[in-house]
């Protein structure tokens, strides 16, 4: 069954836009576990913009689920701050300094003796790792020898071509790769764009799906429908009700 692993960053940029602590960023996670989700994710950055580097060492203490930190692991204390909390996943995504938000996957080739070496610091932490991959079968190949237990297959141009009218072209590239992570026997997850809309479509043909991580959208669609509601609703979309 494929996992619903929600993000939360937008929920503590809404808390941080007027200070305070509303929305209560643990009481809402500990609500969207209890909604039905499988695991909680953050991405700090930085200029905590968002989430706070003190929000993950508050939520690692109440998540019952599992609990995924996204993140460079070229900036500043971010190894630090996985190593202190040891979630049950780090995922790995190449974002610049500053950026808005995640916009490609990693050159595994290019960056294979890097993300060897940080790759071990973390499994040998005992914390399972995933790399941000686009849906390229070299960059699949090069990403086994790195020592990942999974990937992440960057789903945006999916979701573009699922909402231009041409699903089955969109989703193409992502079958393959996924077919290929399973011939060397690494795990599937994905990200990215994905919504009530086209995520159903993706999780019924993506061979060994295990967990999608889903933020922005499902927030927006929890302004309308409830928060509850919403995560049952994303949860049906992954079969996993």
């Amino acid at each position: 069954m494929t996992k619903l692993s929600v993000n939360i960053n937008k929920l503590a940029t809404l808390r941080n836009a007027r200070g305070g602590n509303n929305p209560d960023l643990l009481k809402t996670a500990a609500d969207i576990e209890r909604f039905g989700a499988d695991g909680i994710t953050v991405h700090p950055r930085p200029d905590e913009r968002h989430i706070r580097y003190s929000d993950v060492f508050d939520l690692k203490k109440i998540i019952t689920t599992e609990f995924n930190i996204e993140g460079n692991p070229t900036e500043d204390k971010f190894v630090e701050l996985v190593l202190a909390n040891k979630p049950t996943q780090v995922t790995l995504v190449p974002d610049a300094t500053g950026q808005l938000t995640s916009n490609h996957g990693w050159n595994t080739i290019q960056h294979q003796d890097y993300l060897k070496g940080i790759i071990a610091v973390f499994k040998n932490a005992g914390i399972r790792v995933s790399i941000f991959v686009d849906p390229i079968v070299e960059m699949i190949e090069a990403a086994k020898s790195t020592g990942t237990d999974r990937i992440e297959l960057y789903t945006e141009s999916y979701a573009k071509g699922f909402e231009a009218g041409d699903k089955i072209k969109a989703i193409a590239p992502f079958i393959e790769a996924a077919k290929k992570a399973i011939e060397l026997e690494m795990g599937i997850n994905a990200g990215h764009d994905l919504d009530l809309k086209n995520l159903p479509y993706f999780s019924q043909n993506i061979p060994g799906l295990l967990e999608v991580s889903i933020g922005h959208a499902l927030i927006c669609d929890a302004i309308y429908l409830g928060l509850g509601n919403t995560v049952q609703l994303y949860k049906r979309s992954v079969g996993g009700l």
